[in-house]
Order: structure tokens, then sequence, then C-alpha cells
């Protein structure tokens, strides 16, 4: 039998096997649909992107710049000296968005659907408190 951490680590790998796919399917990365999900909330410079995301710099210009490349994301630059950039989705990137956290929601669903409201909201106390626990020192 699995230890409680060795489980969480196979389910993890499991859920990161089918957001892949999602991902995939519709043309770009887990992280370039986690930064146009922090686009879409208005976080819209490369610095609030980085501290939101704890993403360096280096990393989070490499990325957004595919997804520039792709379409998704616009810039445009503001400031008196045109150097700060402030970052967009396109109807493209909000449509792919969009059509991606639809089918994560069907696959959250299908996960859930044989579960009680009172069991999914115990699952989400417990994992709040091995979350909790887990940033103690050992």
């Amino acid at each position: 039998m699995k230890t409680i951490l060795e489980a969480l680590r196979h389910t993890e790998k499991q859920y990161k096997t089918v957001l892949t796919k999602i991902t995939k399917d519709s043309g770009i990365t887990i992280a370039e649909w986690q930064l146009l999900q922090h686009l879409d909330d208005a976080i819209d410079t490369q610095d609030k992107l980085s501290i939101d995301m704890g993403l360096d710099n280096s990393t989070l210009s490499r990325q957004l710049h595919s997804l520039i490349k792709k379409e998704l994301i616009a810039s445009e630059a503001i400031g008196k000296d045109h150097r700060q950039l402030i970052y967009k989705l396109t109807l493209l990137g909000s449509d792919t968005l969009h059509e991606i956290n639809e089918q994560h929601k069907s696959f959250q669903d299908n996960v859930f659907q044989l579960w009680s409201d009172e069991e999914t909201s115990m699952l989400q106390i417990l994992l709040n408190r091995l979350s909790k626990s887990m940033t103690k020192p050992f």
C-alpha cells in the first residue's frame, strides 16, 4: 500500500499527464496556460507576473515571447521611455484560454462526479492542512 505522500505524487503525475494533453491539443504548454490565466486576471506587466508566478525574468521572458509568436498575447509599450510593456490576451489567446478552461472543468467534473459536496469539501480541508504542514521545517 502506498503512503499518503506517494499516493499524492502518483495522482499529481496522472493530473499532469491530462493537463499536458489538454494544453498540447491547443498548441501550448501548461506553463503558458497558467500565464494566460494570470494575464486574463489583469496581472499584465513582467514584474507583476514574475512576483505573482514566482518565476525569474528570463524564464518569464521566454514564455511571453513564445505566446507572442503564437499570437496569443500582444504587448504595448508604456511610460516615458517606452521600456515598460503591458501584455494583453489577443482574441485568439482569449479563445484558447476559454477552450482549455472548459476542457479542464469538464475533466474536473468527471473526476468528482461521484463525490458528494461534503466529501469534496473535506478533501479540500485536508489538502489545505497538509499544505500547511509541509511548510514546517523537519
